[in-house]
This record gives structure tokens, C-alpha cells and sequence, in this order.
């Protein structure tokens, strides 16, 4: 393949990625650099950061106001919410998620970082692993991030000493080796100074590895659909009942994973109808093919009923439908969750009624054993859970499929958000607990 191809291609791809950390262990600064220096930043941008910069007595721009762009953040010089960012560069187009470092953000974290290809979690040279760092790389692994880059930030604060990087690195990657990190890329930097985040850094002749950017560009991302279990949510049931269309009967949705052909036959989840699919329409004209993330009206060629909720398979490959879910959760409500907690589930496009049977574990970070059965999980923990649904639904396990594979659990009084699931096992598996708890009235 020629050169010039092979950058074609590249230049195509894009990444998703986000950004963790502790509290001043400089996301917001590295982004910043990240975007000044790879010019991806506005003029008129950065002379608003300039001017900002001025006001509060700096003599050099400071470029986390590039990211930390609600007022309180400014004022407080911490990020609170998740700030996206689309820059692009010769050789790839990213989307950024910059999510916060605080402890009571940690679920800004799992948000950003829900869809993300690559997290890069931050580390402070000065201060080493500390608690948030596991627990990022915890939320990594539980979201089955493919790439984890570990940046150890303010080289230039600790004289930029090999020793002092090589520590860090040594002790979070067999931190993250054991949670099931399956790939770890070290780099030091200073954000501040932009040791080695655009451009390579001459206070740092003893590191031969690449720069952020250049990791960033060069980092395989996998859109391969051939193996993936195609899914498709049906979000909206479109009939026109027009003379133009006086019978069109669609089914429409985003394509969650995998891909459908006209002609293959289909299965109808929770009622496990089975059809053929007579025609897709994507931007209204019709396709033979569809793939992940293209939203779609699919057309069958039996009538049958189907609504918002239901999710619509390839017959040889349709998940089994449940009504009792064990998850692995990040907690990230005020409020406990408890066992016995009636909530909502929301899988896809269906959202039905549930109640918390049993949480028999909750992880502790520093050794990553297991408390069991904690009786509730407050805001920022992992834990497992076990949940009863109301309805069957076709949950496929996360490890398969991170869109089919998870779920969130909501409030039934005020629509607050409770908790974020993984269906499935995980680095935090519990022994098998035998359930003996009360159903409490809810009898499913």
C-alpha cells in the first residue's frame, strides 16, 4: 500500500477518547496545550483566554480555559462538568471528553468515558498513584476501555527525573494489569511547559517513546463490524398511511452494533417473532447494507407488532431474554442504592420497572478485594447487583457488547439518574451468593 493511501485511510478514522484524574493534576491544562499546540484553537479563542488570563494576574495564557469554560470552573479553577472537544488533525479526527477529577464527578468520568476508545488518566509526578487514579482505572476496565494511557504530568515540577517516572509507571501498570487493562501506555509530560505533548521534549532525552499527540495519531482503532453481534433498538414505528405510502410500515432506529442486509432473516426481542427484512431506507433511499451507528428504517416482510423498546436481531444470533440481570455497577447518585430499592431500568430504547434483589460485593480500590454483601452502595462506588426486571429483556453481556451490555438504573420519583451497569462478569466477579432476600411485594 503507498504512502499517500495509507494517509488517506488514517485521516478518515476517528478516535474517542477521554481524559481523567485527580483534582491540579492538569487535564484541563493538557488539553488546552493539546489544542494550542496542534493548532486547533480559534483566534479569537485564545485572545478571549489571553484577556481572561490578564484579569486574574498571569502574565502567560492559561490554557485550561480553553476547556473549563463554565463560570464556576473558571472561578474555582477545578473542572466540574464534562467539556467535549472536536479538533482534527493531518492524520486523524478526534472527539475529547475532559471530565472532571473531583471525587463527587466521579460520574462526569464514567459518562465521558462510556464511549471512549482511549481514557487518558493523569497523574500528578509529585504525588504518585493515589486513590482516584484507581478508581479511574477501575472505571476503565468495568467500561472495557480498549486503550489506557497513563500521562505522569509535571515532569518539570520533580526535575524531570527517569526514577521518579519509572516508579509511577511500574506501580500503576501492574495496578492496571491486574483489573484487566488490556493495553498501558506510560508518557511523561509537562503540560504546562509541553514537555512531550505535541512536540518531543529535550529535558527528556532518556524517553524514546512517542508524544501524546503522536499516540493519540497513531493508536489502531478498530471499526471491524464482521464479528460484532448486530443489534438494532427500535426507537420510532413509522407509518405514514399516506396515498404515496398508503402500507409502508418501518421500523426505526440507530444501529447499535454489527450490521443488517436486505433478505436476512430477523427475530423481534422480548416476543421473539421472527421475519425477513424486505428493505432498509438510510437518509430516505433504500440500502442493501447498514452498519453501526447509521440510523435506519428497516421494513419486514410480515406484519408484525412492534413498538418503541423492542430490539430487532439476526435470528442465528438473538441474546436470550432475562428477567433477572447480575451486573457489575459504578454508583453515582447522592442517594444510596439499597437492596430492596425499586427503581427503573432503561436498556436501549425500553425502560421497565425493577427492584434491587441483592448486592453481594462491593470492590475497596486500594487492594481490589471484595466487601460482600454491603447492603447498599453510595455515590462513586463499584460494586456487584443483582436486579429483577418486571419484563424480560435481551441483555447481551458488556464484554460482547458495551451498547447491549449495559443499562442504567433510575429513580421512579424524579427521573435521577442512580446507577450505571455492566452486564456480565467482570474484574470484580464475587462468589456465587445465594439469594434468600424478600421480594418485598414485587412479585415479577
Amino acid at each position: 500500500m503507498s504512502t499517500t493511501t495509507t494517509e488517506e485511510l488514517s485521516a478518515t478514522t476517528l478516535l474517542r477518547f477521554a481524559t481523567a484524574g485527580s483534582v491540579d493534576d492538569g487535564k484541563s491544562t493538557l488539553v488546552g496545550r493539546l489544542l494550542h499546540d496542534s493548532k486547533s484553537v480559534l483566534v479569537d479563542q485564545l485572545e478571549a483566554v489571553e484577556r481572561a488570563s490578564l484579569s486574574r494576574g498571569q502574565d502567560a495564557p492559561d490554557l485550561a480555559l480553553l476547556t473549563d469554560g463554565l463560570r464556576a470552573e473558571r472561578e474555582q479553577g477545578i473542572t466540574i462538568d464534562v467539556a467535549y472537544r472536536y479538533f482534527a488533525t493531518p492524520r486523524r479526527r478526534f472527539i475529547l471528553a475532559d471530565t472532571p477529577g473531583h471525587v463527587q464527578y466521579t460520574r462526569n468520568m464514567v459518562t465521558g468515558a462510556s464511549t471512549a476508545e482511549l481514557t487518558v488518566i493523569l497523574v500528578d509526578a509529585r504525588n504518585g498513584v493515589v486513590e482516584q487514579t484507581r478508581r479511574h482505572a477501575a472505571i476503565a476496565a468495568l467500561l472495557r476501555v480498549p486503550h489506557v494511557v497513563l500521562a505522569v504530568n509535571k515532569m518539570d515540577l520533580v526535575d524531570y527525573q527517569e526514577s521518579v517516572f519509572a516508579a509511577i509507571a511500574e506501580e500503576f501498570t501492574a495496578y492496571a494489569l491486574e483489573l484487566g487493562v488490556p493495553e498501558i501506555t506510560a508518557i511523561p509530560i509537562s503540560a504546562l511547559a509541553g514537555d512531550n505533548v505535541v512536540d518531543p521534549s529535550a529535558n527528556m532525552d532518556w524517553y524514546g517513546g512517542p508524544t501524546f499527540l503522536e499516540h493519540l495519531e497513531t493508536v489502531p482503532v478498530t471499526h471491524d463490524l464482521s464479528h460484532c453481534h448486530a443489534r438494532l433498538p427500535v426507537q420510532y414505528v413509522i407509518r405514514p398511511q399516506t396515498a404515496e405510502h398508503p402500507d409502508y410500515r418501518g421500523y426505526a432506529g440507530q444501529i447499535a452494533a454489527g450490521s443488517f442486509r436486505v433478505g436476512e432473516s430477523v427475530t423481534v426481542l422480548p416476543s421473539g417473532r421472527t421475519s425477513k427484512i424486505s428493505g432498509i431506507d438510510l437518509l430516505g433511499e433504500p440500502v442493501d447494507v447498514a452498519w453501526t451507528t447509521q440510523s435506519v428504517t428497516v421494513l419486514l416482510e410480515d406484519d408484525i407488532d412492534i413498538s418503541r423498546g423492542d430490539l430487532i436481531v439476526p435470528t442465528k444470533d438473538a441474546p436470550a431474554t432475562t428477567q433477572d440481570i447480575e451486573a457489575t455497577v459504578c454508583h453515582v447518585a447522592d442517594a444510596p442504592l439499597t437492596v430492596g430499592h425499586r427503581v427503573l431500568l432503561k436498556h436501549g430504547t425500553r425502560t421497565v420497572k425493577a427492584i434491587v434483589k441483592d448486592i453481594p460485593s462491593r470492590l475497596t480500590l486500594d487492594d481490589l478485594s471484595l466487601h460482600p454483601h454491603p447492603g447498599h452502595l453510595v455515590a462513586n462506588d463499584i460494586g456487584r447487583v443483582k436486579v429483577r426486571t418486571a419484563e424480560p429483556l435481551p441483555v447481551d453481556s458488556y464484554a460482547d457488547s458495551r451498547r447491549t451490555g449495559s443499562f442504567i438504573l433510575i429513580d421512579p420519583n424524579d427521573g435521577t439518574t442512580l446507577t450505571a451497569g455492566m452486564v456480565g462478569e467482570s474484574f470484580a466477579s464475587p462468589e456465587p451468593v445465594k439469594d434468600d432476600a424478600e421480594d418485598d411485594g414485587w412479585d415479577f
